[in-house]
């Protein structure tokens, strides 16, 4: 007997990649911006108003990526972390971590988690002492008034070690995404008799979400792909870490990325029929919408008032001058031929570290440099990664094998000119992984095949010494092998300096007061 039949509208909404972006406004030129988690809180509250069943998820890379979490933690780390109170307020389903959420060490990262009134879920981040799941759960059942169950299961990309600082993740193995995604779903689908089952990722898709080929090398960075493709029983996949916008499907599995910085959020419909007392989902869609046009909420701007004004006024400090002409017009040009403010990032880590060879990276194409007059929002604008210094003993081979990997950054247009390669262009901007070295003389020739690019490379007038060990210094995302730098990994440390490099290039200009815009041409980019 065909028993009554109900009809149940679920709308998920979450985020990804906010990186520290919780008040509307653009730290670099202080102007208002159309982004932030206190305009989506507005559209969170307006929503639950509408909807009687709404889950809200956040799927990492929160808290870290702005001026204020970066002064939160110098100055203020005493007080509630901002990031999470704003979500306490949204009123969180579930949060995912990301990558970034270890950036400023385990004490402001457990802190974190400890005033989050929200679960995290972390199936594949384990201790290693007891095998058991560091953060918090590997997955939650909600239950909706009417008796639907949706299974929420969070992992984050394993590929972490290879970028973070060894001690910001000390006792915690990063076991496989797929592998243990695939183990969770199998015991939720099992064990919960769940209606629906939400797979939330921090990590991206490896392969065109559309044609199934191959987007990037296969690392292990990025799994979506073959999560959503090879593992049975996913309804909906969400997913981060690359900062794009897509919404589409992948068998039967509708997967989502609302791209990054509070801009953006995903907005997913699902609907569910129940016969025999058996839920079923009918149909899934997904969105993704701006926050454009949203009105602050109020309650998060007047908790944030002091440390923003703090922040401001830490922003607004002069720290020096700048003789001559240290701004940066063009960001292909600034990589392509030497920029008087590469050079001077170089003399800042060679200085502090000791080192006569140093490897730095243009990390934004929104990077100005400086102008005549240097303040804190200049210095945190053009380098926003709590990046650390360590020095490396490298021998002249490993120093080949890494600008070759750099050469990759160019190619040729179909008329023959040097542009950069769409790899590190789509789908995830790369520019970061470029690198430009100082300490050496070398020549990149672009219309040469990969692996054979470097013509020449001299170090002190002399042919660099395949054999010969080099000190090398560079941040610790690129000195873990961070952005395929395989040539780095496991290399002898020589030294490791653990003030960040926004500390360390103030540092330098209090001590100079004015900084030469000078421009040593120590390498060449040619056709």
């Amino acid at each position: 007997m065909i028993g009554l039949t109900n009809k149940v509208s679920l709308k998920i909404l979450y985020t990804s990649d906010i990186h520290g972006n919780v008040l509307p406004i653009d730290y670099a030129t202080n102007e208002p911006a159309e982004l932030g988690l206190a305009k989506y809180a507005t559209i969170v509250q307006k929503k639950r108003q509408e909807h009687p069943h709404l889950l809200v998820i956040d799927n990492g890379d929160l808290i870290q990526g702005t001026p204020l979490m970066t002064h939160y933690v110098k100055e203020h780390s005493d007080k509630p972390n901002p990031m999470v109170s704003a979500m306490n307020h949204i009123g969180l389903d579930a949060f995912i971590i990301g990558n970034h959420e270890f950036n400023f060490g385990k004490s402001i990262l457990l802190d974190a988690r400890e005033q989050s009134n929200y679960p995290w879920l972390s199936a594949n981040l384990l201790d290693k002492e007891t095998d058991q799941p560091y953060f918090g759960p590997p997955y939650l059942i909600k239950t909706l008034a009417n008796g639907i169950r949706v299974a929420i299961v969070g992992v984050t990309t394993h590929y972490i070690p290879n970028w973070e600082n060894p001690e910001h993740i000390e006792g915690i193995t990063f076991q496989d995404a797929f592998s243990t995604l695939d183990h969770w779903v199998k015991e939720i689908r099992k064990k919960e008799n769940c209606d629906l089952l939400i797979a939330s990722y921090h990590g991206g898709f490896e392969r065109d979400v559309e044609t199934g080929e191959a987007t990037e090398q296969l690392t292990g960075e990025n799994q979506g792909y073959q999560m959503a493709a090879q593992i049975e029983g996913i309804d909906i996949l969400l997913t981060g870490h690359q900062h794009r916008l897509l919404t589409g499907y992948i068998g039967d599995c509708l997967v989502i990325q609302p791209g990054n910085n509070g801009l953006n959020y995903g907005e997913i419909d699902v609907e569910l029929k129940q016969e025999n007392n058996q839920w079923k989902v009918t149909s899934k869609n997904a969105e993704i919408h701006k926050v454009v046009g949203a009105a602050a909420d109020p309650v998060i701007l007047q908790e944030l008032e002091e440390l923003e004004q703090s922040t401001q006024k830490w922003l607004d400090q002069p720290f020096g001058k700048v003789a001559g002409n240290m701004t940066i017009t063009d960001p292909f040009q600034a990589r392509i031929q030497k920029h008087p403010f590469i050079e001077f990032i170089q003399k800042v880590q060679m200085d502090v570290s000791g080192a006569d060879i140093s490897v730095t990276s243009l990390l934004s194409n929104e990077s100005r440099g400086f102008s005549s007059t240097i303040t804190m929002r200049d210095i945190v604008s053009n380098y926003k990664y709590p990046n650390t210094l360590v020095v490396l003993s490298l021998s002249g081979r490993d120093i080949k094998l890494a600008l070759e990997k750099t050469a990759e950054y160019f190619s040729l247009d179909k008329d023959g000119h040097i542009t950069v390669n769409p790899d590190y262009m789509y789908p995830k901007p790369q520019h970061y992984n470029y690198d430009m070295w100082e300490g050496i003389d070398y020549t990149i020739r672009v219309s040469n095949l990969k692996g054979n690019r470097v013509e020449r490379i001299y170090y002190h007038g002399e042919p660099l010494n395949l054999e010969t060990t080099y000190h090398v210094v560079m941040n610790n995302y690129r000195a873990s092998g961070g952005g395929d730098y395989h040539m780095f990994k496991d290399k002898p440390i020589v030294k490791e300096i653990q003030q960040d490099m926004v500390e360390l290039i103030s540092n330098y200009i209090q001590k100079h007061q004015t900084i030469q815009a000078i421009v040593m041409n120590n390498f060449t980019v040619k056709i």
